[in-house]
């Protein structure tokens, strides 16, 4: 099946499509140079093929791309920067206390 990930601006959203169906999204709030993720939900259907991380990686590259600062609220992108260590320069320094970084 094929995978996307699109960001849904009318809904403050990135969605990610397997196999044509949304199966997930994360929402935000942008304000200047900033992003904060607030919350991300994945359809059960689709749970266990991965696209969590596949979401939160694309994202997050999405962010470094548009030179975004990373506010991770959501506990899932939160817990998912955690392990995944290359990706935690997104958020600022002197936030990284603040989300357990």
């Amino acid at each position: 099946m094929t995978t996307r990930v699109a960001d849904n601006t009318d809904e403050s959203r990135f969605e990610i499509f397997d196999g044509g169906e949304l199966a997930g999204f994360v929402e935000y709030h942008r304000f200047r140079d900033e992003i904060a993720f607030l919350h991300t939900e994945i359809d059960p259907r689709f749970g266990g093929r991965g696209l969590g991380g596949t979401l939160a990686r694309s994202i997050l590259d999405e962010a470094r791309k548009q030179e975004l600062k990373v506010l991770p609220f959501c506990p899932f992108i939160r817990g998912w920067l955690g392990k995944h260590s290359e990706y935690t320069d997104l958020v600022p320094e002197a936030q990284h206390a603040r989300f357990g970084l």
